[in-house]
């Protein structure tokens, strides 16, 4: 595993499996058991994101995911030592949607759940992955280079500094970034997986997604 340094750094590439779960944030004993219906075999504070999911901790905590065209976005309080992660499919939803899986309602839940643990937005700290553009040829311009865009236009305009980044390229990555110390790395992922990862974004790109998403509805694990 490479760990992450600098803002603009280079490759990355692609979105996993799909499970389209709302917001958790994770409190007080919530990690003596494993979630009921996912695969944690990784590690017992370590928890998997998927398309259209938030998570936000105040205990520390290692969140994953597998980017290519979609973007993660991780804040971080340095001073309540808190944090959490996104998993954006594209940077904007259909008329009438609202779904963590788009840009705007991704962020905004993303920072309505940290302030929630007590965190202040005017101290976040943001790190951000994925973008790559991994359907070649395909769309113009590509929209992994459209998320990557609206991240750093969004971070720019709540004036949340974007500390680290590993935006754009042709390559997949597994990033995985913990909630205690913001400490991020990214890890290339093997090639082979990247048919299955291509697959699954275009299938969940192409769900009609009309669910009503409620800010700050949580679900504690």
């Amino acid at each position: 595993m490479n760990e992450l340094v600098p803002a603009r750094a280079r490759p990355t590439e692609h979105c996993g499996a799909i499970r389209h779960v709302r917001v958790k944030r994770v409190l007080p004993d919530a990690l003596r058991a494993p979630l009921a219906g996912r695969n944690h075999t990784q590690h017992k504070n370590q928890i998997r994101l998927y398309v259209g999911e938030v998570v936000a901790s105040q205990l520390p905590v290692v969140l994953d995911t597998l980017l290519g065209s979609c973007v993660a976005v991780c804040l971080y309080d340095p001073v309540l030592r808190a944090g959490g992660m996104n998993h954006i499919l594209l940077p904007n939803c259909r008329a009438g949607e609202k779904s963590a899986r788009c840009g705007v309602h991704a962020m905004e839940l993303l920072i309505n759940e940290l302030m929630k643990l007590g965190g202040d937005r005017r101290r976040f700290i943001a790190k951000a992955f994925g973008g790559a553009n991994v359907l070649q040829g395909l769309r113009l311009p590509p929209v992994g280079d459209k998320n990557a865009e609206f991240v750093r236009e969004f971070l720019a305009t709540e004036r949340m500094p974007l500390v680290a980044e590993r935006l754009g390229g042709n390559h997949a990555v597994h990033v995985y970034f913990r909630t205690d110390t913001s400490k991020a790395t990214v890890q290339t992922v093997d090639g082979s997986r990247l048919p299955n990862i291509i697959d699954a974004e275009q299938s969940y790109g192409d769900t009609d997604s009309t669910d009503e998403f409620i800010f700050g509805e949580t679900t504690l694990f």
